[in-house]
C-alpha cells in the first residue's frame, strides 16, 4: 500500500517535528520533507511533489496565503491549513479555503495531553481527507489502516426509541459536512429564499472558524446565519451553525425548537458531530425533519441520517460526482439512510419541493 507523502511548512522548528511525529503515528503517512518557509518548500517541491501540504499561515519571507495561491494557479497540490487559530489568524486561515485548502486544523496544543490527542487524530483525518479529494489529480489507494473511532453519539446522547410522526409543527432542515462542506453549503442555501424553514447545520471546522464562516454567509445571502449560541431558538428565515469545539442538540418545547450546546468526547472523531445533531433533530422533529448530508471524509452523520429517515424525516445525500470525497454520504447510502441522492446544485430544490 503507497504512503501519503506529505510536506511540511511552518517556521517553528518544534511544530515541525510534532506534525512529522503524529503523521508518522499514523502507519500511512509518510513526511517526506519539512521547510521552515515557502521559499525552502518551492525547492523541495521542484524535485518531488507531494500528495498532501500541511501549511502555516504566518510565516516570514512569504505569507502561506501568499504560497497557497501561486500553489493552486501552477500546480494544483492538496493542502491542509494548520493554524495557531489566533484572531487574526483565523481570518486569513480562513481565506485559504476560497484559494483551495482543503481542510482547516488547529495545530497541536503540546501542554494539554487531551488537546493534543484531539489534534492528533484531527490532522491524521484531514490528511488522509486531502489525499483523496478531488482536488488532487493523482489516484491514491483509500484502502488505509483506519484509526480507531473514540466515541458514538451515545456519549453525548443516550440512545432511545425514536418518535414517529409527531404531531405536525415547523420544518426543521438538518445539514451536515466535512472536507468540501463549506463552499457545499454555501451553494445549497444560495437556493433557499429568505423564508425558508429554520436550519441548523454542523460543519466540521475547529473553534473561531465557524464564527467566521457564519459571519461571511450572512453577509452574502437574505437569510439570518450565525454561529449559535445555548439557547437560540430556531424560526423561519434562521440558520445556526454548531460552534467549533461544542456539540449542537436541537430540543423542542412545546411548538418551539431551540439548541444546545455540551461538551464531552470526540464523537465519530469530530467534535461538533453531525451524528449527534442528526439523533437531536430525530428525537425533536421526526417526520417534521428534512436531513442532508453533504461532502465528507469518514462515516460521521451516516447513522444519525438513518435514525432521522426511521422517524419520518426526509433524507438526501449529495451525489459522488459533485462531492469533493464522498465518504460521509457513501456511508449513509450503505446504510439505507438515504431516500434520495442528488447533485448539490438539485438539493435546495428538493428541500422546497418536500
Amino acid at each position: 500500500m503507497k504512503k501519503i507523502r506529505v510536506l511540511i511548512v511552518d517556521d517553528s522548528a518544534v511544530v515541525r517535528q510534532s506534525l512529522a511525529d503524529i503523521l508518522v503515528s499514523s502507519g500511512f503517512i509518510e513526511v517526506m520533507g519539512t521547510a521552515a518557509d515557502p521559499f525552502i518548500a518551492a525547492k523541495k517541491i521542484s524535485k518531488e511533489v507531494p500528495d498532501v501540504i500541511t501549511l502555516d499561515v504566518d510565516m516570514p519571507r512569504m505569507d502561506g496565503l501568499t504560497f497557497l495561491k501561486r500553489i493552486m494557479a501552477q500546480h494544483p497540490i492538496p493542502v491542509v491549513i494548520i493554524s495557531s487559530l489566533t484572531r487574526q489568524g483565523s481570518a486569513e486561515s480562513f481565506r485559504a479555503l476560497d484559494y483551495g485548502a482543503v481542510e482547516i486544523v488547529a495545530k497541536p496544543n503540546l501542554v494539554s495531553r487531551t488537546f493534543f490527542e484531539e489534534a492528533r487524530i484531527q490532522i491524521i483525518d484531514a490528511v488522509k481527507a486531502a489525499s483523496i479529494s478531488k482536488l488532487s489529480r493523482r489516484i491514491i489507494n483509500p484502502d488505509f489502516v483506519a484509526v480507531p473511532q473514540k466515541f458514538s453519539a451515545d456519549a453525548i446522547l443516550p440512545a432511545g426509541a425514536v418518535p414517529r410522526h409527531l404531531p405536525h409543527t415547523d420544518a426543521v432542515i438538518a445539514i451536515g459536512a466535512s472536507t468540501g462542506g463549506t463552499e457545499a453549503i454555501k451553494t445549497l442555501l444560495e437556493g433557499l429564499p429568505d423564508d425558508a424553514p429554520g436550519i441548523v447545520i454542523v460543519q466540521h471546522m475547529p473553534e473561531v472558524f465557524t464564527k467566521a464562516f457564519a459571519m461571511r454567509l450572512d453577509a452574502m445571502m437574505p437569510l439570518e446565519i450565525k454561529e449559535a449560541d445555548h439557547g437560540d431558538l430556531l424560526q423561519r428565515g434562521r440558520v445556526l451553525i454548531a460552534p467549533g469545539n461544542q456539540h449542537m442538540l436541537l430540543v423542542r418545547r412545546g411548538n418551539q425548537y431551540s439548541v444546545e450546546l455540551k461538551t464531552g468526547p470526540l464523537v465519530n472523531r469530530h467534535r461538533p458531530s453531525v451524528d449527534v445533531l442528526f439523533r437531536s433533530v430525530a428525537r425533536a422533529a421526526a417526520n417534521n425533519a428534512t436531513g442532508v448530508l453533504l461532502t465528507g471524509m469518514g462515516d460521521d452523520g451516516a447513522n444519525g441520517l438513518l435514525e432521522m429517515k426511521q422517524a419520518g424525516a426526509t433524507t438526501i445525500a449529495q451525489d459522488e460526482n459533485t462531492c469533493v470525497v464522498f465518504g460521509m454520504p457513501r456511508e449513509a447510502i450503505k446504510l439505507d439512510a438515504v431516500d434520495k441522492v442528488l447533485p448539490l446544485q438539485k438539493i435546495a430544490a428538493e428541500i422546497l419541493r418536500r
